[in-house]
């Protein structure tokens, strides 16, 4: 799989995939094309977690409480189907690769691997 998962209404990800070379990417905005099971289930198995792939900034997460849960990995799963906001994001699915959200040493490790390809 060579996809991007971003939401188009965020600033920081319109930035991001600017500073990308995207060429030959499928970008998937899951405000508008949610992600499946099986895509949210293949991100977690290259991340070795759904925590990584789990946004604690989300306003949900604050709404529902969840800091002050014991949330499981397939509860994390679920919110992340259930609510594009849950997926830390932008996430870069490259083959065998994969880069989690908007730090700074991941968009540029992103940036490096996407020149070489």
């Amino acid at each position: 799989m060579k996809r991007i998962f971003y939401l188009s209404t965020c600033d920081t990800c319109k930035r991001i995939l600017n500073s990308w070379n995207t060429e030959g990417v499928s970008l998937q905005d899951i405000k508008t094309v949610p992600m499946t099971p099986p895509q949210v289930d293949a991100m977690i198995a290259q991340a070795g977690s759904a925590e990584l792939l789990f946004s604690k900034r989300a306003r949900k997460y604050k709404e529902l409480k969840l800091k002050e849960r014991n949330v499981s990995e397939e509860d994390i799963r679920g919110l992340i189907l259930s609510e594009y906001t849950f997926l830390k994001r932008p996430v870069l699915v490259f083959e065998d690769q994969i880069f989690i959200g908007n730090s700074t040493k991941v968009v540029d490790a992103a940036r490096t691997f996407l020149a070489t390809k």
